[in-house]
């Protein structure tokens, strides 16, 4: 076999000259890397806008990196900043088109964090929030949700009237990803979420804690208007399209609908969460 010799131009540089209108590099040079390439930024957790963003901070919860476009300004982003830099969290800042290809959009209100996202809560972690508010439980089950979005829109409406916790399935369904965080609005940064194996075994585990199921579905004879939220209850909700599992459904001990005036006979279920949530509110009070 023919060996290799110094003047063989095979396994080297060619050595070509620069066609007309190239510009040749000059020694030395290197091409800029971007901040983040398209795999990178989608397996970072990247949560980005200025209201998730300041509920992160704000809730203690850890951030690798704050990153800015340069020309940010305002107050909220004053704050945001002075908060990084109390919690010694790296700020840094770049030019708004890096920020669009980081997040992938350019609704990012010129903020991103690049946050480590948070273990699930244990049951017990739930109970203690209903504790320290001296209320009974308050807690919402879903059944098999998939979309992102929705999970980020129930948690929202769970903080917002007071839920003390949501339990999901810990496979085929969604679980807390930097879109839930984004679709939160923050929320999920203060909503303890609950991932469990076994959602039947779960039933019963709240059931000998003395909670009342109570099951949303579109065939339920009972109104939720007309159902009692009062007491410590856990709210079901099923999945996108199929609704409650049968052996979910058979574990409830109450099943309510949503009165229908229109063509469609259902809601969209982070809607539906909504109105349960804030029903519940309603009868226990204000406080």
């Amino acid at each position: 076999m023919k060996k290799r010799g110094k003047g063989d131009r095979r396994g080297q540089a060619a050595d070509r000259r620069p066609q007309a209108g190239e510009r040749k590099p000059e020694t030395g040079e290197r091409k800029k890397a971007p901040l983040y390439s398209r795999t990178e930024s989608a397996k970072a957790n990247l949560i980005w806008g200025r209201q998730p963003v300041w509920e992160w901070l704000d809730s203690g919860l850890a951030v690798q990196q704050l990153i800015l476009a340069r020309d940010a300004r305002g107050k909220i982003v004053d704050d945001i900043v002075r908060l990084a830099e109390k919690r010694q969290i790296r700020v840094k800042r770049f030019h708004p088109a890096q920020l669009d290809q980081m997040a992938g959009t350019e609704k990012h209100q010129n903020i991103i964090a690049e946050v480590e996202l948070p273990s699930c809560a244990a049951l017990e972690n739930i109970y203690d929030v209903a504790r320290k508010r001296d209320e009974p439980p308050l807690l919402c089950l879903l059944d098999g949700v998939q979309d992102p979005h929705n999970l980020g829109a129930i948690v929202r409406s769970a903080d917002a009237a007071g839920v003390h916790g949501l339990i999901i399935a810990r496979d085929r369904a969604a679980g807390i990803t930097p879109t839930v965080l984004k679709s939160s609005a923050g929320a999920a940064a203060w909503v303890p979420v609950a991932a469990v194996t076994n959602l039947s075994q779960t039933i019963d585990e709240l059931k000998e804690k003395g909670l009342w199921l109570t099951g949303a579905t579109d065939d339920a004879p009972q109104s939720y208007e007309d159902a009692d939220f009062s007491g410590p209850t856990a709210i079901v909700l099923g999945s996108e399209g199929a609704g409650m599992r049968r052996i979910v459904r058979e574990k409830c001990d109450f099943l309510v609908r949503i009165p229908m005036h229109g063509r469609l006979a259902s809601l969209n279920v982070s809607v539906a969460a909504g109105l349960l949530f804030f029903e519940a509110r309603r009868q226990r009070g204000s406080r």
